[in-house]
């Protein structure tokens, strides 16, 4: 292969039509030449801006096993790349989930950051919640609240019980108690707080509903009960419509209101029940809790809380002149205070939420049945 000659005017034709020097050259060669090497240096432009951040990465560490061990699949992304100095280009997109360390505020009404989130990683990969781990354990994410709670719960068993053999007007103390704590808990048991607005008008519904039954009577306590309740959806679903949170926010705060609401407001069905059903109902849920938290398996625990409640329910059944009836009347309301303790232990809840919920869920949830079985049984 023989070499080329130099041939300078093309060369510097080239150079000179880029640059516009020389007064000789053709000035239509020259801006065409000019045209081609501009495309190509903003095409060489683009093809580095696409792969900066993508192509060049630096090398990372090789991580604890035990941190990554449970952790669920990731996105695919590569990691941002790392600086010895300044700040990192402008990203334009959105990361996906909590990474670093430190994880992102949390909007209102979200969970606080000790409400069950385990440690974060170190290399950026999202929190997951103890219950999540527990899944991938193949553990059980339910705790249950446990003895203190369950005697608290039979504290204020007793405390109906006893009250409603007084009087209505002495019956509505405990019960009071019972819809204010039945409020917090609710909000606290799905992740809402402080939600103190949520938790003052749900409060609020359950006052409204005891005051509308001691003025209409006993025999109208359905009205009473029901038509308070329908007052108060409609009232939290005009507040949750004028609040200026995000849509899944405030889907979430109306669904937590009107749960929170309708619980303590059926909770007033102690206070319009018979007050022998009431007495004996309310004996049989505490002897029933108690039964339940002690150290058994499930089933066998189960079990032995609904004999408990019906043994308790003879028991008092013939002092309060409901006699035998009281088994059925204390067996049906530990059935629905089971439901209301299954639900107060859903996914590692926290101790507030045991001894909120956990106390009052079960009584509150076995008003409707001491009511209704006793009318029919009383």
């Amino acid at each position: 292969m023989t070499d080329q000659p130099y041939q300078p005017y093309q060369g510097q034709q080239g150079y000179q039509g880029y640059q516009g020097y020389d007064e000789g050259y053709d000035p239509h060669a020259g801006q065409q030449g000019y045209d081609e090497q501009q495309a190509q240096l903003q095409y060489t432009q683009q093809w580095q801006g696409q792969t900066w951040e993508t192509g060049v990465q630096p090398p990372v560490a090789a991580q604890d096993p035990a941190e990554t061990a449970y952790l669920p699949p990731q996105t695919g992304q590569a990691p941002a790349p790392a600086y010895a100095s300044g700040p990192p280009p402008e990203q334009h997109h959105e990361p996906h989930g909590h990474h670093g360390p430190q994880s992102q505020a949390a909007p209102a009404g979200a969970p606080a950051d000790d409400s069950g989130y385990g440690p974060a990683t170190l290399a950026g990969n999202a929190r997951i919640t103890d219950a999540q781990r527990a899944r991938l354990e193949g553990r059980s994410p339910i705790i249950e609240p446990g003895m203190q709670p369950a005697a608290l719960t039979a504290v204020l068993g007793l405390l109906l019980s006893g009250t409603a053999a007084v009087g209505s007007y002495a019956l509505l103390v405990p019960l009071v108690v019972l819809q204010a704590v039945t409020a917090a808990g609710w909000f606290r048991l799905n992740g809402m707080w402080p939600a103190r607005q949520g938790i003052a008008l749900a409060f609020l519904g359950a006052l409204v509903s005891d005051a509308a039954l001691l003025v209409a009577g006993r025999e109208h306590a359905p009205a009473a009960i029901l038509g308070t309740l329908g007052v108060w959806v409609l009232l939290c679903l005009v507040l949750q419509l004028r609040s200026h949170a995000d849509p899944d926010e405030r889907m979430y705060g109306l669904m937590a209101t009107v749960a929170s609401s309708a619980l303590a407001v059926l909770a007033t069905g102690h206070l319009g029940a018979d007050p022998d059903a009431v007495t004996v109902g309310a004996a049989a849920v505490a002897v029933a809790i108690l039964a339940r938290a002690l150290p058994l398996p499930t089933p066998a625990s189960v079990v032995v809380a609904l004999l408990a409640a019906a043994g308790a329910g003879i028991a008092v059944g013939e002092m309060t002149g409901v006699g035998t009836s009281g088994a059925l009347l204390g067996a049906g309301a530990a059935v629905c205070a089971l439901i209301g303790h299954r639900v107060a232990s859903y996914d590692y809840p926290s101790r507030f939420v045991h001894f909120t919920a956990g106390v009052a869920l079960p009584l509150a949830a076995a008003a409707p049945a001491v009511y209704l079985l006793g009318r029919a049984l009383v």
